[in-house]
């Protein structure tokens, strides 16, 4: 007999939120865009080609939200919460193409620096840092698909801190290759992050064991409870964004202590490790700890 016990009121991030992030971040896109063809500001232009992407990365982090709210049903028992994972994925690859872009045309320009009117190219940065930080500060949570979107913004924000340095320094020494330097340098720490967050992305989507938690670990708090005389078939995977799952085989003394030993299994698993998707099955027969 196998026993389930799960949530259903897990945090997701407000798709109302990242609406309006997207909205704002596309509509400034187009603003900078204007002015960094004025200006001619490579950082300005990267940094408007950069929000409008990010635009696109947010709406689509709206719509897994949304996704991830829908209730379980007969073709999906599990709800549609794993559309949070598909987006971050779909969010950091998307950033390390853009990256690629951004790094090919800054070495072209450190080649053959342009012309940049610095004064004005830093004041329309310095407009969308403010805008970014502001996109920032309504994006809340830790689930994958908040931070996938975090990421996103993040890079906007760096994107305008160089478009605004480059700039400055432009106005002041009229040295036009820091403009190139300046989106070299963002293009490196964006892709750090992304990559982390692809790798993320696609060990969940394996079914890898979330990060920060250990199968060994959890197995032996398991097996630390009075009654309990070994765990095996112990498997955790995340679910969606913001929820992970267990599955495993419980061998206790006696089948009399099981719905004790159940509710003390559950608050364990859920105050330790953060687990409230499980699914128990008790048995009666000693059997070896075996992990799969």
């Amino acid at each position: 007999m196998a026993e389930h016990h799960h949530h259903h009121d897990h945090a997701h991030p407000s798709g109302n939120g990242l609406r309006s992030a997207a909205l704002l971040t596309v509509a400034f896109a187009l603003v900078e865009a204007l002015g960094g063809w004025w200006t001619g500001s490579l950082a300005l232009l990267s940094d408007a080609g950069h929000m409008l992407t990010d635009g696109a990365a947010l709406a689509l982090g709206a719509v897994a939200a949304w996704m991830a709210r829908r209730p379980p049903s007969e073709r999906h028992s599990y709800g549609l919460g794993r559309a949070e994972v598909v987006a971050a994925l779909a969010n950091a690859g998307t950033m390390l193409v853009i990256v690629l872009g951004l790094g090919y045309e800054a070495i072209v320009r450190l080649k053959d620096p342009t012309a940049v009117n610095g004064g004005v190219a830093a004041l329309i940065a310095a407009i969308g840092l403010a805008l970014n930080l502001w996109v920032m500060q309504r994006l809340h949570g830790h689930d994958m698909n908040t931070r996938a979107a975090r990421l996103h913004v993040v890079g906007d924000v760096l994107g305008s801190v160089a478009a605004l340095a480059s700039g400055a320094v432009i106005a002041l020494t009229g040295w036009t290759r820091a403009d190139p330097i300046a989106s070299l340098a963002i293009c490196v720490l964006i892709a750090l992050s992304s990559w982390r967050l692809l790798r993320e992305s696609l060990h969940a989507l394996m079914e890898g064991v979330p990060q920060g938690l250990s199968v060994e670990a959890i197995g032996g708090e398991m097996a630390r409870i009075d009654g309990v005389l070994s765990v095996h078939d112990l498997h955790v995977w995340t679910l969606s964004g913001s929820r992970t799952a267990l599955s495993a085989h419980v061998v206790i003394k006696s089948m009399g202590q099981w719905e004790r030993l159940r509710i003390e299994l559950l608050e364990r698993l859920h105050e330790r490790f953060g687990i409230d998707h499980v699914t128990l099955q008790p048995e009666s027969t000693t059997r070896p700890l075996v992990r799969h």
